[in-house]
């Protein structure tokens, strides 16, 4: 069997309903949505510190997910942390790396695309990057936001207890 057969029928196998039951028990790490809801879940949330209740709440939405796999982790991750390290240092300011980050995975990307199309080094599930386009025509499309007004608002506390009751 070929490998991409063999990672789609693994893929399958472990985001399945009784499997990811099983293995968000021990892991945390639920993936779907009717795990979560799952009434061992159910049973098990005295125990996991609002774990269940954040997850079945809609503050869930709040969060932005990671979104889809990284096409070539070691390579992209090196251009992320030479940008966090030259904010730490000073060099740059966090929006202006984020501004370079984007520039520089952009035309990695576009290479890695085009190895892969040329001579197939990705095996066919390379980076498929869009037409660049105005970032207004992103904000409310597939999670893109609108930068906030105030992006460092006053760190507010809020009682462990009130914030699982309004999951509830």
């Amino acid at each position: 069997m070929d490998r991409r057969k063999a990672a789609w029928l693994y893929a399958q196998f472990v985001t399945s309903k009784t499997v990811d039951v099983k293995k968000s028990h021990v892991g945390l790490t639920i993936i779907r949505d009717s795990t979560v809801n799952h009434e061992s879940f159910t049973e098990r949330s005295p125990k996991l510190g609002g774990l269940v209740e954040f997850y079945r709440s809609p503050d869930r939405v709040l969060w932005t997910d990671t979104g889809v796999n990284v096409p070539d982790y070691p390579k992209l991750a090196q251009i992320w942390w030479q940008q966090i390290g030259d904010v730490n240092s000073g060099a740059f300011t966090p929006q202006e790396a984020m501004d370079r980050l984007a520039g520089e995975m952009d035309l990695t990307m576009a290479r890695m695309q085009a190895a892969d199309e040329s001579a197939n080094v990705y095996g066919g599930c390379g980076p498929r990057l869009n037409e660049e386009k105005d970032p207004s025509e992103w904000i409310g499309k597939g999670g893109a936001k609108a930068k906030l007004e105030n992006e460092k608002p006053q760190g507010e506390t809020i009682v462990y207890e009130e914030i699982v009751k309004r999951w509830q």
